[in-house]
């Protein structure tokens, strides 16, 4: 066993969808501040750019469980295998899907475009790859995560999962303003799905299963993903490599490495992954608390890493804007990070020998 978590978990009754801020939103704004919020303050906390998490629906998960983790890969090991993978690492699917992504007013996760968003990635998904189990992940807000799984060959009850979220928000106006969140976190959403398509179309079989996951409402408080992962409490997650933002670099380029609430050996493979994949030095540095969904299996005793676009988290001033636009998405860039997903899945879930 790669890892062993022992903890108390307490399983929520399961969501019904109704208006999420019918009643006030138990909103952490650190680890030790909580506070009753109404959506008019909510969405106050988006437009003074606040990090936060809405931990409402998560009270009855115990967090800060003790466990017990045993070997890791921090070293590069398949080379021979994700090399040739790497060769069909392609901008077409990551540009066609972006192009149409943003064409979304916005994607807020509360509304209805948000469940036109998350209905268009489930659709294209099932659609593509109709070998991939793809489900939706519903919450008490319209819109759904969406997963898809590609089953392991030997330990497939052990779960290795690649991530973004699929939201956006314009910070002034969270529920009706134009927020096509080409970077935040289109950007993400694309890479993770042309890091599944190269391996759907592989022929490649995983020891363990993959999952790739896309988050409903990161931008209200990592909602989706406490969901996803209160509901993952029983199951063996091995680890967590999370996308959030990876198309616009910095001068000069470099792959940010989030140190934390992530975990250490994860982000050391991470930084080994860059150099052996990608022409980009790594840069440490800390994102801050409620940061982006990788929090979540953190905070679960799951082990996460996400490596950023640039060393500097608040370099794209574009974000959360009318003006986070396809245009200013760098795909070259994007790619580097889709050559680190696969590395990483490779080296993470093993290769099956048959």
């Amino acid at each position: 066993m790669w890892r062993l978590i022992v903890c108390a978990w307490f399983a929520a009754s399961g969501l019904a969808l109704d208006n999420l801020y019918s009643h006030p939103r138990l909103i952490a704004l650190s680890p030790t501040h909580h506070k009753w919020m109404n959506t008019t303050q909510v969405h106050g906390l988006m437009r003074d750019g606040q990090r936060f998490r809405d931990i409402t629906d998560i009270q009855e998960l115990l967090y800060g469980c003790s466990q017990t983790l045993s070997k890791f890969p921090t070293t590069v090991s398949q080379q021979a295998i994700v090399n040739p993978l790497l060769k069909q690492v392609s901008q077409e699917a990551p540009r066609a899907m972006l192009t149409n992504f943003t064409r979304f007013h916005n994607r807020y996760y509360n509304g209805d475009w948000g469940r036109q968003s998350s209905e268009f990635i489930y659709t294209l998904v099932r659609n593509m790859f109709p070998q991939v189990n793809v489900t939706r992940f519903q919450h008490r807000f319209p819109q759904a995560s969406v997963i898809a799984r590609v089953e392991g060959h030997e330990n497939n009850g052990e779960i290795v999962v690649v991530s973004a979220h699929q939201d956006s928000i314009n910070q002034q106006d969270p529920q009706n303003g134009r927020a096509p969140g080409a970077d935040d976190d289109g950007s993400g959403t694309v890479a993770i799905f042309e890091a599944l398509r190269v391996l759907a179309t592989s022929s490649l079989k995983l020891q363990r299963t993959v999952e790739f996951h896309w988050y409903a409402g990161e931008e209200g408080g990592l909602l989706g993903s406490a969901d996803v992962v209160q509901a993952y409490a029983s199951k063996s997650v091995i680890a967590d490599l999370h996308l959030d933002m990876v198309g616009v670099p910095a001068q000069p380029p470099a792959v940010g490495i989030v140190t934390d609430y992530t975990d250490p050996d994860t982000s050391k493979l991470v930084r080994a992954l860059t150099s052996a994949y990608t022409d980009l030095p790594t840069r440490d540095f800390q994102c801050g608390y409620a940061c982006s969904d990788h929090a979540s299996w953190h905070e679960a005793g799951v082990r996460s890493a996400i490596p950023f676009e640039s060393q500097f988290i608040d370099y794209n001033t574009n974000i959360h804007s009318a003006q986070d636009t396809l245009n200013t998405v760098d795909f070259t860039h994007l790619l580097k990070y889709v050559r680190i997903a696969l590395g990483f899945v490779v080296e993470v879930a093993g290769v099956h020998s048959s």
